[in-house]
């Protein structure tokens, strides 16, 4: 079992050496627009999971996650081979290619906060010139200290 800061250190550097390899030796079109995010080394140091995310052609296109996962899985053995020369660990990590969900996971956490804004300004929209339900001064007043001296002489005698 290897040490943490070393599985760490070697993920950072398979992200890279995978991220430059698809850039500049892979010279397949469908990797234009794959980006690396993340990669995770279990503690062994055989297994590598890198994590990618697809840009859209435009702002308004659905990226093609499809054909860049047939591209990574095409080039698979391309890149472990550059993994392999970048690294020089004795054993090279097999690559699984994940499609990364942060990207999709912080558009559904922008529109629940939108979803929650409009609900509060909703609220606070009708509160506005809005009653109480009881009296305006829910709480008690303090007691005068004579009310206090005679509920002790009460309770006393």
């Amino acid at each position: 079992m290897a040490d943490p800061a070393r599985a760490r250190k070697l993920a950072k550097r398979i992200s890279q050496i995978v991220a430059s390899a698809i850039e500049h030796d892979v010279k397949d079109p469908r990797l234009g627009a794959v980006t690396i995010t993340d990669a995770r080394v279990t503690a062994d140091l055989h297994d590598a999971t890198v994590y990618y995310t697809v840009l859209g052609e435009s702002l308004d296109a659905e990226p093609d996650f499809a054909s860049a996962a047939a591209a990574l899985e095409a080039a698979r053995g391309v890149l472990r081979t550059k993994v392999g020369q970048g690294t020089g660990v004795r054993y090279t990590p097999t690559l699984t290619f994940v499609a990364d969900s942060v990207p999709d996971d912080a558009r559904r956490i922008e529109e629940l906060l939108a979803k929650a804004r409009e609900s509060d300004a909703e609220v606070a929209r009708r509160a506005t010139g809005a009653q109480p339900a009881g009296e305006a001064d829910p709480y008690k007043a303090p007691r005068a200290e004579e009310d206090e001296e005679q509920a002790e002489e009460e309770t006393r005698g």
